[in-house]
């Protein structure tokens, strides 16, 4: 995890209203079937993305972002997981109200996700040319020179050599950082209207990083693409996000923009994961700061706030009633009694 500067969260701006929603997560609740029973892993998580805007959905390993996004296109992994009620919105269509045909004119063409992990989104037995052609013959209809061309300019836009000798290589024949490039160009190659990035730094080097993360933004001044950035990395939402959604258990429990967040964290898990990043002007010579304990199981989930075993400031009524989400400020949502 990259360590936050000071001069970075400075140049953030205020936090501003946000004009009307491309994207509108409401209530979204999936089920998760295993062997050792079924629970909700997602249980009523919303949220709100704006066209040209960057939502950063960040929290611990299991806290459900991934399965979130997996849900706002539909490709859950089945049959563990299935959708069991909510509202997914998007440019005023409800997408859980489209068929499995529907769905597909979407994916691809105006919504795309980098997915977390580029070796196993990559098909090993396909040539990278033709994983980056084929949804712009499935979505643009685009054939022979033109399709070439095109691909070409993908890989060469996200900086990998010889982008023409490279349409002929296997995902094995890249680096890992190649291949979240790769990832990249497939995600980007229908000029989306919304990405949904899955940790999509995480194989790539500093140097490396920082242009992505450029290109990402050019792009959304160029075009109004709006982001939905998955990560751990505070020092990247702090350079890439305009509001950030905090997720724990499967629920969304702050929101916020980006500087009003760092400054003023609300709920004890936000303030916590805040302190567990290393800041640049204070001496940390001692051990990190941590969050005690474990999130609960989604198997067995307890009564009352899911945060209440390892929260600080935990009260009685905290262990008996679970906290419905507040507006506490325009455009800020908090999940906590203590802003009852």
């Amino acid at each position: 995890m990259a360590v936050i500067d000071p001069a970075t969260l400075a140049r953030l701006p205020a936090g501003a209203s946000s004009p009307a929603p491309l994207l509108e997560v409401d209530g979204l609740r999936v089920r998760l079937d295993a062997p050792q029973g079924s629970g909700m892993a997602i249980d009523g998580a919303g949220f709100r993305l704006a066209r040209g805007e960057t939502l950063g959905l960040v929290g611990e390993s299991g806290s459900g972002k991934s399965l979130t996004a997996l849900s706002i296109l539909r490709i859950l992994p089945r049959p563990a997981a299935t959708l069991a009620g909510g509202r997914i919105m998007f440019d005023g269509v409800d997408l859980l109200a489209l068929s499995e045909s529907e769905m597909r004119d979407y994916r691809g063409r105006r919504i795309s996700m980098v997915l977390q992990d580029p070796l196993s989104a990559l098909n090993p037995v396909l040539t990278i040319g033709d994983q980056i052609m084929e949804p712009l013959r499935r979505h643009r209809g685009m054939r022979g020179h033109a399709l070439t061309e095109r691909a070409t300019e993908l890989l060469a836009m996200l900086n990998v050599p010889a982008p023409r000798d490279r349409l002929r290589s296997y995902p094995h024949e890249f680096s890992g950082g190649m291949r979240q490039r790769v990832v990249g160009a497939i995600a980007l190659a229908c000029d989306p209207e919304l990405l949904i990035a899955d940790e999509p730094t995480t194989s790539l080097d500093v140097t490396v990083q920082a242009q992505y993360l450029r290109l990402l933004r050019q792009l959304q001044r160029e075009r109004g693409l709006a982001i939905l950035f998955i990560t751990h990395d505070f020092g990247i939402v702090a350079r890439m996000c305009d509001r950030v959604a905090v997720m724990y258990a499967g629920r969304v429990v702050e929101t916020a923009d980006t500087r009003t967040l760092f400054s003023d964290p609300l709920h004890p898990y936000t303030t916590a994961l805040l302190r567990s990043v290393p800041e640049m002007n204070v001496d940390r010579s001692g051990r990190l700061a941590s969050i005690d304990g474990q999130p609960p199981s989604v198997f067995e989930r307890p009564p009352g706030c899911p945060f209440a075993d390892r929260c600080p400031d935990v009260m009685e009524r905290c262990r008996e009633v679970e906290p419905d989400p507040r507006t506490v400020a325009r455009d800020r949502l908090v999940r906590c009694w203590k802003y009852a």
